[in-house]
């Protein structure tokens, strides 16, 4: 348990890229076995071995390509975007808000089943928001869980919107949400789409209505390029790499790639190696 904590506070200190991970052995904090002992040290170990991994925070806007509004007013006439009643005014460059979200379908499939949900919200290019966790309920489908993630997505964006509104940052338009399952997007980006599965009802009104509010907007990006991915399951080490250097640098990997550099250089202008 102690060292599940200690590992709880490094994900929030921003190593997250052991954030899935840390949660998964979090389950077993009653009742820890021998097995888990084993893997929590595998993590430190992994730790030990990339001690300098660091956030990268980049304040350069994000390219994205703009997805076309659709018209919500017949479906959610009431839908529109709450302001706080005492907000300060916005001064300063404007952020824009980036959402990854992601689900791996009943991953704990030894013991009960549960899918995992995985979100990452970025302002600009810095990532502010990481989230792991189990889902409540037993999802039937891989587009039941990817729904239920993308609503505890849109619930830590609508936090965060009110919290840098309060701050008073402007925030240039909707949220760019990414997802990688394509029934998820058109049913929730795409007015006419109807509901055939009554269990995902909360779910699929209550991103459609935030939609409708112009709060977010959703597009399809693929599972290699999803950031969130690295929070729902386990990757090999190569994947996890490539996933880690979209928003995290490692100081000694960079000093290595400049030392080879610098000596592939001296030899092939003939001075030495040092």
């Amino acid at each position: 348990m102690q060292l599940i904590g200690i590992l709880r506070w490094l994900v929030e200190l921003g190593r997250m890229d052991v954030c899935s991970e840390v949660s998964m052995m979090s389950l077993y904090n009653a009742m820890p076995r021998v097995g888990h002992f084993h893997a929590v040290l595998h993590l430190f170990g992994y730790l030990e071995t990339h001690p300098s991994c660091e956030i990268v925070m980049d304040s350069a806007y994000m390219a994205l390509t703009d997805i076309p509004k659709s018209e919500w007013h017949e479906f959610y006439p009431w839908a529109k975007e709450v302001l706080p009643p005492d907000m300060p005014e916005a001064l300063g460059r404007a952020v824009k808000i980036v959402m990854f979200v992601d689900a791996s379908h009943a991953s704990n499939n030894l013991v009960t089943c549960q899918s995992i949900t995985g979100v990452l919200i970025l302002l600009n290019h810095a990532p502010i928001v990481w989230y792991s966790k189990k889902q409540n309920a037993v999802k039937t489908s891989s587009f039941g869980s990817e729904f239920a993630a993308l609503k505890t997505g849109v619930e830590l964006v609508e936090g965060l919107v009110y919290k840098l509104q309060m701050m008073g940052v402007p925030i240039d338009g909707h949220c760019h949400t990414l997802v990688d399952n394509n029934s998820v997007v058109m049913n929730a980006s795409c007015p006419e789409s109807v509901l055939k599965k009554k269990s995902n009802s909360v779910a699929y009104h209550y991103v459609r209505s935030k939609c409708a509010s112009d709060l977010i907007q959703v597009a399809w990006e693929g599972t290699k390029t999803n950031l969130a991915n690295m929070l729902t399951k386990i990757h090999t080490g190569r994947e996890r790499a490539r996933l880690v250097e979209f928003i995290m640098y490692e100081e000694d990997k960079m000093l290595r790639v400049v030392q080879s550099t610098i000596k592939a250089l001296n030899v092939l202008f003939g001075l030495p190696p040092h």
